[in-house]
């Protein structure tokens, strides 16, 4: 049996965030989700998603729905970026626009992570701004 347009969307997603796509990313989302992906670009290096499992709810066929269970990796300024999402994507009738997206993540590694990530990128922009002082002369 081929898979569905939603399936398809969904997989395509997934190695869109594999090849940092930005515009393949946002392309079957709203333009709230592309500025919020834009800043998270410049933050993590190497992102990569692996696919663990994907369920596919076709029950409702005015809103098909996928839930995929993701592992996720990446470098940062803080060092090494590992967490598990649930992603619940809602599509529109033809199945290649995602309408809702529900996210949940590991919320005790990022109420970790995030403050050693923001303060290492504080960090960082102050040795470019030396840097950047240095090479001015100033």
């Amino acid at each position: 049996m081929p898979d569905s347009p939603q399936k398809r969307t969904a997989l395509a997603l997934v190695d869109a965030f594999n090849r940092m796509d930005v515009p393949a990313i946002i392309a079957p989302h709203t333009t709230t989700y592309a500025k919020s992906l834009h800043s998270l670009h410049a933050i993590f290096r190497n992102f990569s998603l692996t696919l663990d499992e994907l369920i596919e709810d076709s029950s409702n066929h005015k809103r098909p729905r996928i839930c995929m269970w993701l592992s996720a990796r990446a470098d940062t300024a803080a060092g090494e970026y590992v967490n598990e999402y649930v992603w619940l994507l809602d599509f529109d009738e033809s199945g290649e626009k995602i309408v809702r997206t529900k996210e949940f993540s590991d919320n005790v590694m990022a109420r970790d992570f995030f403050p050693k990530l923001k303060e290492a990128m504080r960090k960082e922009r102050e040795r470019k701004s030396a840097e950047t002082v240095r090479a001015n002369g100033l």
